[in-house]
């Protein structure tokens, strides 16, 4: 009997979620389907995902054309899309919510990618969302920019369950984590229960690599020395995995802070870590460094559908989330050398800037197609 390389991931403590929604999935009863054979324990969705499911679908004409009929402006119409499908995502994955505790079984659902640095709005977003969503396993994506903390931090003191996003370094990350304990303390003040609450914090990987292994190799063109040369050579396709790995050792501090254990008497759930931005972009690279380098108690792994396809195959499982630290650490710092020179802090947060820009372009082009079906649908 072939190995379930999905399952022998779930038995060392990862929760493997996918990294797709789309109103087929849903109906043709595909979406149940992998949930039995391919365990999967939730769902990710964002503006891209959406883009990519509702444009060029004829699926959702119905509802659109329902919507321009009852004169109900764009974003009201796109709103009624994806929150029926994240309504019924939710629904489908209530048992898995259920048997797991509340663990596991969420949909998570992206506020607009356009208020990413408005505190205000994405507090006012993560609420309607919520509140209107109306299951107790759906999860509101915020993304980690300074301006989101303070929305993940009043979100949680709510009750509401929380997937921060767009998390790059190891700092942001840590400043993640805090804002959730920090939002539980709040309700903890206020007498609330906070052993409903979950939340996962979005470490994103291969665009660091891509990114990085551009510099790498612009420098390599540029070097007349060949040690030089190997050195630059030997980081490429390293660094996202490393970056994680010493994330993993800070959360691994974090719940042994008396601030955390004092809530986890109390019944909270720990924040665990999600890898996010797994498909390998390089293929020179395995189609699942992703996840075999990165299995370990207290993670989940996010994957688009091929990747998980890819695992199931011939994914090499094994707990490696902590294995070569050290020269996870010595291969950050490697990047101080001056033959070297990659500025980390830089590259981290270009890729914030430029993963919002990722999402607000699919949504302006979504609600760009959605105007255009709107005028083919309209009565003349």
């Amino acid at each position: 009997m072939t190995a379930n390389h999905l399952q022998e991931i779930a038995t060392l403590g990862q929760s493997i979620w996918m990294d797709n929604l789309t109103r087929d999935l849903l109906q043709s009863g595909e979406l149940k389907q992998m949930i039995e054979t391919r365990g999967l324990k939730g769902i990710t969705s964002n503006p891209a995902i959406f883009e990519k499911a509702i444009a060029g679908n004829k699926t959702y004409d119905a509802d659109i054309e329902a919507g321009i009929k009852a004169h109900k402006p764009l974003l009201e119409i796109y709103e009624s899309l994806i929150f029926d499908d994240i309504r019924n995502a939710c629904d489908v994955f209530r048992p898995v919510y259920e048997a797991s505790n509340g663990l596991d079984g969420y949909i998570s659902i992206e506020v607009p990618p356009t208020i990413a640095r408005d505190t205000e709005s994405t507090i006012h977003e993560a609420r309607r969302y919520f509140r209107e969503i109306g299951r107790p396993n759906v999860m509101i994506k915020i993304p980690g920019t300074p301006e989101g903390l303070p929305a993940v931090e009043q979100a949680i003191s709510e009750g509401i369950n929380v997937n921060i996003t767009l998390l790059f370094s190891v700092q942001s990350y840590i400043e993640t984590a805090w804002a959730y304990i920090r939002g539980l303390e709040k309700r903890v003040a206020q007498g609330e229960d906070i052993s409903n609450i979950a939340s996962v914090a979005s470490f994103f990987l291969s665009r660091i690599d891509s990114m990085i292994d551009d510099q790498l190799e612009a420098k390599i063109k540029g070097v007349d020395s060949p040690e030089i040369a190997e050195k630059l050579k030997a980081i490429k396709g390293k660094v996202a995995i490393a970056n994680a790995k010493i994330a993993y050792q800070e959360y691994k501090k974090i719940i042994q802070s008396d601030r955390w254990k004092a809530l986890a008497a109390k019944g909270a759930k720990v924040q665990r870590l999600l890898w996010a931005s797994t498909s390998t972009k390089n293929p020179a690279y395995s189609d699942v460094m992703y996840v075999d380098e990165l299995v370990g108690p207290d993670t989940v792994n996010t994957l688009p559908p091929s990747t998980i396809e890819a695992c199931f195959d011939h994914c090499d499982v094994a707990n490696r989330i902590e294995t070569n630290i050290d020269s996870a650490y010595q291969l950050i710092e490697s990047l101080k050398d001056p033959d070297i020179a990659i500025d980390l802090d830089q590259v981290m947060d270009k890729l914030l800037v430029e993963g919002i820009d990722k999402f607000i372009q699919p949504f302006n082009s979504l609600m760009k197609s959605l105007e255009t079906k709107a005028n083919q649908l309209t009565p003349v």
